[in-house]
């Protein structure tokens, strides 16, 4: 806590721009890394990364609205068209304008699409195993990753 208020009240230093002392670029690192962890283990369900992220929003709550899906991911329209036309060109899910409003799609889950999520469970024991971490330091990284996300949208709201 010291070290934020120091930083708001402007106590530090050029010292303190060095790069690997930069949080931004320890969560960037860490982020390609796991991205690149990723790349072969979905490689065989025909997936990429972001794919994977839509996957598993629609095995946690089928039939999304896609402003619904994008909200939850933190994905506009034209970042998250693209990757749901690939999606339904795979045939792992299905697109369907709703008839009281054309400008409404949902997005639902095809057979195919739910029956990879017993396929995906692999992947999580894999990326877990490549982590070298254990079960409960990865849940307390992930808690501590949300809280900072939170934190940070919080100050970028207010």
């Amino acid at each position: 806590m010291a070290a934020c208020n120091a930083q708001r009240t402007g106590e530090m230093d050029k010292t303190d721009l060095v790069l690997d002392k930069q949080l931004c670029f320890a969560l960037y690192g860490a982020s390609l890394a796991l991205t690149r962890t990723y790349k072969p283990l979905l490689e065989p369900l025909g997936l990429t990364y972001p794919q994977y992220l839509v996957m598993m929003v629609l095995w946690e709550t089928d039939h999304l609205a896609v402003k619904a899906l994008g909200e939850r991911l933190g994905l506009d329209s034209g970042t998250l068209s693209p990757l749901l036309k690939r999606l339904e060109q795979t045939g792992y899910v299905t697109r369907q304008r709703q008839s009281q409003d054309e400008r409404q799609v949902t997005v639902s889950l095809t057979a195919t699409g739910a029956a990879l999520q017993d396929k995906a469970l692999g992947v999580m024991a894999a990326i877990g195993s490549a982590t070298g971490c254990s079960l409960e330091e990865i849940a307390a990284l992930r808690d501590q990753l949300q809280d900072l996300r939170g934190k940070l949208n919080a100050g970028v709201c207010q």
